[in-house]
Order: structure tokens, then C-alpha cells, then sequence
């Protein structure tokens, strides 16, 4: 059990380059898929297909996608951003600014002109070198009984995406999550390169390899006590 919360206390998004020349090993590969089929799903209807990209010449040609930052995303991720250790530790949630390219962080930034201003980026810079690209596709045809916005099929996706993670982990595998891969215009040159049919649409996309270098994360979570409550709400557990 140890063992176990030692995994989730670890785990992380590992956001440097990967060792291109490192592949993923097909037997832990084979692991971290078989853990994704053992995800918990609503009514068991697992929800989901896998395209798995490996071939280099494939990922080159993937990688040379462009894609245009949104306003959007730029605003509502900058209300998660933190400016200092000192203030991510005092939050307790977010990231911190660091980690995002300058234009991405100005205080008071007007999001929609930085967005026009941006060039359109190439989807290699968001892989960094990935040896190992996992696209997971929702397939809209399947929906959790009385669940509105079929919220029960999402968090689905998300039971896949933890066990998907913790299995990498656990190889000593780095794992970054890829939601541009999910965005329409992206989404819509990867279904014509990779021809998978209209009623899947991507969910998210995993980039998997073996860092290539360190980096020092610092991981904050709320105290258990901050958020949970005895017997109703306000009575602090």
C-alpha cells in the first residue's frame, strides 16, 4: 500500500524534453494500456480508443502542425498562475508563472491582442522530442445513462488518465498531458492523418519518454482539512 501512495504522492507532469532516442520499451507500453483498460467507466462502457504514434518520421509530420494560442485559454490559465514560490505555497493550487512563456504571464495583459500577436507554434514544441505520443479518442456514440453533459463519460476519461499516469509512473516514465491536441483545428489535421472517424474526437493526448534532463517541481496540495467537512458543510473534519 505504501507503494501505492508513494506513486501518488510522486507523480507529476514532467514537462522537459524527452531522449528521442530512448524508445518507450514495448512491454511497458503494453502496461500502461492495460492499466487504461482497467480504469473504472460509468456502466462499464469504456468510452475510449488509443492511437499510439511511435514511428519517428510519423511524429515528425505530426509535430510540424501549427496551431494558434487561444485568448481563452491564455486568460483562464493566467487566474492559475502564481508569480513567486512563496505565493504557490500560500495558494496551495495552480502553477507557477515560470513555467509559461512571458507573453503568456503579464499582469493586466490584454489576452486577445497577445493571441493575434502570436505566430502560429508548431505542435513540436509542445512534444519537446517525445519518443512516444498517445492520442485518446472519446467515442461520442457512448453516453452514461442520466448524466447531464454525459459529465459521468468525462470523468471516465479522467479514471483512464490517472491509471494511465500512475502505470507510467511507476516505470519511470515522464508524462505530460497535451490538451492542444484536442482543439478543433488540431484535431481536425490529425483525423485526416491519422484517419480515425468523425464520431471520435480527441480527448486529450499524452506525450511518454524518459526525461532528458532534471527539473526541480514544487508541488503544493491543500491540507485535507481545508476541504473536507464532518456531517454537512462548515464543520471542518
Amino acid at each position: 500500500m505504501n507503494d501505492l501512495f508513494d506513486l501518488i504522492h510522486q507523480r507529476h507532469s514532467a514537462r522537459v524534453a524527452y531522449d528521442p532516442h530512448r524508445p518507450i520499451a514495448r512491454s511497458e507500453l503494453d502496461a500502461i494500456l492495460d492499466a487504461a483498460s482497467w480504469a473504472p467507466t460509468a456502466h462499464n462502457m469504456q468510452n475510449f480508443e488509443m492511437i499510439v504514434v511511435d514511428d519517428p518520421d510519423l511524429l515528425r509530420v505530426v509535430g510540424a502542425i501549427k496551431t494558434k494560442i487561444d485568448p481563452v485559454f491564455l486568460r483562464e490559465n493566467f487566474a492559475q498562475l502564481s508569480f513567486s514560490f512563496e505565493e504557490l505555497q500560500q495558494k496551495r493550487t495552480g502553477v507557477v508563472a515560470s513555467m509559461f512563456p512571458p507573453a503568456w504571464r503579464t499582469p493586466g495583459g490584454d489576452f486577445e491582442a497577445v493571441a493575434a500577436a502570436l505566430s502560429p507554434t508548431p505542435l513540436s514544441v509542445s512534444m519537446q522530442n517525445c519518443p512516444c505520443l498517445v492520442l485518446v479518442l472519446y467515442d461520442t456514440r457512448k453516453r452514461a445513462p442520466a448524466s447531464e453533459g454525459d459529465v459521468l463519460g468525462f470523468i471516465s476519461l479522467g479514471c483512464v488518465m490517472e491509471n494511465m499516469w500512475l502505470a507510467a509512473h511507476s516505470f519511470g516514465i515522464g508524462a505530460q498531458i497535451l490538451s492542444v491536441f484536442s482543439s478543433p483545428a488540431v484535431e481536425k489535421e490529425l483525423r485526416r492523418l491519422l484517419d480515425f472517424p468523425e464520431h471520435l474526437r480527441i480527448a486529450y493526448a499524452w506525450r511518454l519518454g524518459h526525461p532528458a534532463a532534471t527539473r526541480e517541481y514544487i508541488r503544493v496540495r491543500r491540507d485535507v482539512r481545508s476541504f473536507t467537512h464532518l456531517n454537512g458543510y462548515g464543520t471542518k473534519y
